[in-house]
């Protein structure tokens, strides 16, 4: 077996593409918020959504019919290309889609337009239902030759969903299948499906998955707390790690009960306490839940600035409040301090909230 020497790995896969990135830009996306381009009602709001989102993503797959893939695809370009401050580099919203799966008839058509018309405004092509790394290396080629024909200079980056029980055996290689590996997300309905689990519900806990509290006194049909669990709490971990090992970021995906945002809230947060970065939107009303629970508290800002002032050069060990933090508490906080950073430069709001933060001694 051979194999692809370090060297080559952020040489262009195809002559005139552009060169793959060597870091992925840690972009705020706290909501990938997920739109109809076939639809008129969604699309006539895009423009007033722009600058109070972090994601726009033109969604290319499931929920979209099959008489309406090709208008759902012909929209998307007529929105990038018409939508001041959507995509790009200088967008102050960015533009991603989810393309077809590989093994449908419309996803080579939606890569060659989506690259070719609106390639300089397209920032992520969301892969539905990766199995291993030999969807992404498919993937990666195309989009190298695409991006030679386009004449594009910045790459295209990829984006994975996590929907069959293979492709989450396979995370660790999908993650590190190529440069322009963004993130990945979980995708908890068709994993579901795939895995034969016992549930019809979108993401989120279940009642039947539980434990229960042990017997008072020896009567076990007495009263007796019980405690719903998360069916999804291995599944997002095992992504985090990956993830985190390949210096790409993860992603909570839908979650299905729109209407009872009180779940949806405690779910985002576990995923955003595991590790995750962000969330998907299905309706404007996540997107404030999103935009809340993935940006750290004044409080948690306030205790990690404090930290990473009293920790001076790093080394050794301090206490604060009755704690000790040393550097492993130190590395911990500069993630928040380093996260609240790059939120303030997108969300004015928040940098106002954060500027107004004391650290006291």
């Amino acid at each position: 077996m051979s194999f692809k020497s370090p060297k080559d790995f952020f040489v262009p896969l195809a002559v005139g593409a552009p060169a793959p990135l060597r870091e992925i830009p840690a972009r705020p996306s706290r909501a990938i918020h997920f739109f109809d381009p076939s639809n008129p009602k969604m699309v006539d709001k895009i423009p007033q959504m722009v600058g109070t989102v972090d994601v726009l993503l033109g969604n290319l797959e499931d929920a979209i019919k099959a008489d309406n893939k090709v208008a759902a695809r012909e929209g998307l370009v007529s929105i990038a290309k018409a939508t001041e401050g959507l995509g790009g580099q200088s967008g102050t919203t960015q533009l991603w889609t989810r393309v077809n799966s590989l093994d449908s008839p419309w996803a080579l058509d939606d890569l060659i337009t989506l690259v070719t018309e609106i390639g300089d405004r397209l920032d992520v092509i969301m892969v539905p239902k990766v199995q291993g790394p030999e969807d992404i290396h498919y993937v990666d080629r195309i989009l190298a030759q695409l991006e030679a024909r386009a004449g594009l200079t910045r790459p295209l980056l990829v984006h994975a969903i996590l929907e069959t029980a293979r492709g989450v055996a396979n995370v660790e290689a999908i993650a590190l299948a190529s440069p322009r590996m963004q993130g990945i997300s979980l995708g908890p309905a068709d994993l579901a499906a795939d895995r034969k689990m016992k549930t019809t519900r979108v993401g989120g806990g279940h009642p039947g998955y539980l434990v229960r509290q042990d017997p008072v006194d020896g009567d076990i049909h007495g009263a007796r707390t019980v405690f719903q669990q998360d069916l999804w709490h291995y599944t997002i971990a095992k992504m985090v790690d990956a993830c985190a090992e390949a210096g790409i970021y993860p992603y909570y995906g839908p979650f299905g009960d729109i209407t009872d945002v009180v779940a949806t809230e405690d779910q985002f947060r576990n995923a955003f306490l595991l590790g995750c970065v962000g969330t998907w939107s299905l309706h404007p009303k996540q997107i404030e839940i999103a935009n809340r629970v993935f940006s750290p508290s004044v409080e948690d800002i306030q205790h990690a600035r404090r930290v990473v002032a009293a920790m001076g050069d790093g080394t050794g060990a301090v206490m604060l409040d009755g704690k000790m933090e040393d550097d492993a508490s130190l590395k911990q906080c500069l993630v928040l301090v380093e996260l609240a950073e790059e939120l303030s430069k997108i969300d004015p709001q928040l940098k106002e909230l954060y500027a107004t933060i004391e650290v006291e001694a």
